[in-house]
């Protein structure tokens, strides 16, 4: 097999669980969604966690050297995920709308929807260019519910969920990539299709939004001054237009 024979939807056949990664500094608390994380030993029980540097949770982890898991059921409402996925730390007091409870180590775990609670104190850190690894061992865990784990898969292909560009999993979607050159087309400025910059979701006015009283046939430019992608919750100044090559590939 050729290294340059890149073929990268190999990787999405590896599997991942769906968890909320958190930390603390001082008084305040943060957290994000994370399908980065596996078990790496058991005597101790270590656990290693890959963490976006520009994510706040990565400069709380690496400040207080610790943080804590919560395993998410597969109960858990994609409004949750998008809390916690697509919004950061700095703009959003993600723990002030959830109930929560707080580790030995002063971690937050939220309690709905969750089936752990992991306690970690940071050993080691990995340096992997956009992310960091902390390896740490659990010092605290406790069962919080029944229910299946959340994966990935079933985020994905069940719930419909996007990847932020965050994420390790993240790959630009069709219709965030550039347009290819000498590329021709009419359009119908009024039935464009835009893009969501933060998760990949496409407006297609032909569909509308009709889980948000937006009716098909509306165009983009039509759509209220408060209408949210319905994914992640990003407002429409965070939407580009969908361009010829792009439309193709959708």
């Amino acid at each position: 097999m050729s290294g340059r024979n890149l073929e990268l939807d190999a990787l999405l056949t590896l599997g991942y669980g769906l968890y909320i990664v958190a930390s603390r500094k001082d008084t305040r608390l943060s957290g994000q969604i994370s399908n980065a994380v596996m078990q790496v030993t058991d005597a101790p029980p270590r656990l290693a966690v890959g963490i976006n540097k520009g994510s706040l949770t990565h400069e709380f982890i690496s400040e207080s050297g610790v943080f804590a898991v919560t395993v998410l059921a597969e109960s858990a409402p994609l409004k949750r995920i998008r809390l916690f996925g697509f919004h950061s730390g700095r703009d959003t007091d993600k723990f002030s709308q959830v109930p929560y409870e707080t580790t030995a180590l002063g971690c937050p775990i939220p309690r709905d929807h969750a089936l752990a609670g992991l306690d970690v104190r940071v050993e080691q850190t990995l340096d992997c260019g956009t992310h960091t690894v902390f390896v740490g061992e659990v010092v605290g865990a406790r069962i919080l519910g029944q229910g299946i784990p959340m994966t990935y898969a079933y985020y994905r292909e069940v719930l419909g969920g996007k990847t932020p560009p965050t994420a390790p999993t993240y790959r630009a979607s069709a219709a965030a990539r550039p347009k290819s050159k000498g590329a021709r087309r009419k359009e119908n400025s009024a039935m464009k299709k835009y893009v969501c910059d933060v998760c990949g979701y496409v407006y297609d006015p032909a569909n509308g939004d009709p889980d948000n009283s937006v009716e098909p046939g509306t165009a983009f430019g039509d759509l209220p001054d408060g209408w949210v992608c319905p994914e992640c919750g990003a407002g429409k100044d965070e939407f580009s237009p969908v361009d010829a090559d792009a439309e193709l590939a959708l």
